[in-house]
């Protein structure tokens, strides 16, 4: 007989009674906030076609999930056996949904204990009014129950959207798109706020994957033809400008390290001109991308749109995955970062000023109290973004919350964003921050560090108020 799922009410809390019953009081004052999604992934023709269908539960659940493929393939399942196409094999036959799933369900014990697994069964729970564990038994009869939820109209986005409870979500767009699907949401009169984020990484990283493509793209798009530097310099300015009237309130910045430096007119030109003509190196690359994140700072004091800085991956890292699948399938590694020093040039210029607004996010842990929360703790423009991608978890946050809030104070922290792609896990993800909230906000009023009221304050601010105020919403 197939086991039931259920969801432990005072999951996330720790086992001190005292503890749970603030932790579930304050927890329940919040519940049903609004969310606030300032930094995500959700492909905007999602939201942008009135009658979207997600297609199988296999497309919306695995297909494009990267968190399942590492975990999957570390266990010896092909990427094939997941739906995901391998580029050199251009004969491959249709993907078998059914099967795809099925081969999920006879690995889905693997996910036991992980972020991926307390999100999941939430989504399946709650959204889908599965009452079964998920299984090689169960998981043909799941499937066929989702698929039937699919189909019916009050799941297609925005109705999910509104029953989500979603105050705004951004995606993040690269700085060439034209924002077409955007212009279809406003144009369709849905109320949804659908918003969207500038991303430059494809122009300013000179080792960016088809940079010079993406260049005559910059070009085509902002009616400014980028064939030296200042004309590059006044095209970025020009599409910043078009992402602001569209509603963007944000740029994103991906670096493998946050080394920042101002290049001189004459220099920068230089290096422009030879990634022009593909004569690059290494150190032309470092430097160039550091002195743009400064005119990235530069320009947001300018327009105040905030800017966000993720650092500290090494994407791609196991190059036969790439070679064979492409980007973004589960083979990105955290690498050792240094903020104090790389930050110094852009905070010495632009931290005191009140306009510019900074998030940061790492994933070498290690900084969080012996750096991040010291500068967020000082410098007037710098916030510290929630855990990120390998610490969105119960224990990532409660590190998190150790090492950063005595030293910075939560009002130096940008709340909660999901950063995801996966559109029905947006419930999940914030009620596991809010829960990871209510838990250690719950252990300070024990230790008596602050009392309920204080609590009941701050909760607010975690859940809901700090992002919609450090993203400018």
């Amino acid at each position: 007989m197939a086991k039931e799922l259920t969801l432990a009410p005072d999951r996330c809390f720790e086992g001190d009674p005292k503890r749970k019953e603030i932790a579930t009081y304050l927890h329940t004052q919040i519940r049903n906030l609004p969310l606030i999604c300032p930094h995500g992934h959700v492909d905007p023709r999602v939201l942008a076609d009135p009658d979207y269908s997600f297609g199988t539960p296999s497309d919306l659940f695995i297909v494009p999930d990267h968190y399942l493929f590492r975990m999957l393939y570390s266990q010896g399942v092909s990427l094939e056996a997941l739906g995901v196409k391998n580029r050199n094999q251009p004969e491959q036959t249709e993907r078998n949904s059914r099967r795809i799933w099925q081969t999920f369900a006879d690995n889905y014990y693997l996910f036991r204990g992980t972020p991926s697994r307390l999100w999941l069964d939430q989504e399946l729970y709650e959204i889908f009014g599965v009452r079964k564990k998920l299984n090689s038994l169960t998981a043909q009869s799941i499937y066929d129950q989702i698929a039937e939820k699919l189909a019916a109209p009050q799941f297609r986005p925005r109705a999910l959207f509104d029953q989500f409870n979603i105050e705004v979500l951004a995606t993040t767009d690269a700085a060439t798109d034209t924002l077409e699907q955007h212009r279809a949401i406003q144009a369709s009169g849905w109320r949804g706020r659908i918003i969207p984020t500038f991303r430059p990484d494809g122009i300013i990283n000179l080792d960016a994957p088809d940079w010079r493509a993406n260049i005559d793209k910059l070009s085509e798009v902002s009616g400014i033809e980028a064939s030296n530097y200042n004309a590059f310099i006044s095209a970025i300015e020009q599409r910043r400008t078009f992402f602001q009237q569209m509603g963007a309130t944000a740029t994103d910045h991906a670096a493998r390290t946050p080394y920042t430096a101002t290049l001189d007119t004459i220099d920068a030109s230089l290096i422009y001109q030879r990634a022009l003509k593909g004569d690059l190196s290494p150190a032309d690359t470092e430097r160039f991308t550091a002195h743009m994140l400064m005119e990235m700072a530069r320009m947001s004091c300018d327009d105040g749109l905030v800017m966000q800085l993720h650092v500290g991956s090494s994407r791609n890292h196991n190059d036969v995955i790439f070679d064979h699948f492409g980007a973004d399938k589960g083979a990105d590694i955290p690498l050792q970062t240094e903020f104090t020093r790389n930050l110094r040039p852009m905070l010495n210029k632009f931290g005191n000023d009140r306009r510019f607004a900074l998030l940061l996010f790492t994933l070498d842990e290690t900084t969080y109290g012996r750096e991040l929360a010291p500068l967020a703790g000082h410098y007037p423009a710098v916030k510290l973004g929630p855990p990120w991608w390998f610490f969105d978890s119960v224990n990532g946050m409660a590190r998190f919350f150790d090492l950063v809030m005595e030293t910075a104070g939560i009002y130096n922290t940008a709340g909660f964003n999901d950063d995801t792609r996966a559109f029905c896990s947006i419930p999940a993800r914030h009620d596991v921050w809010r829960r990871a909230c209510a838990n250690w906000l719950a252990g300070m009023v024990v230790k008596g560090l602050v009392d309920v009221d204080d609590a009941e304050a701050m909760m607010i601010e975690l859940a809901y108020g700090l992002a919609k105020r450090a993203y400018r919403l």
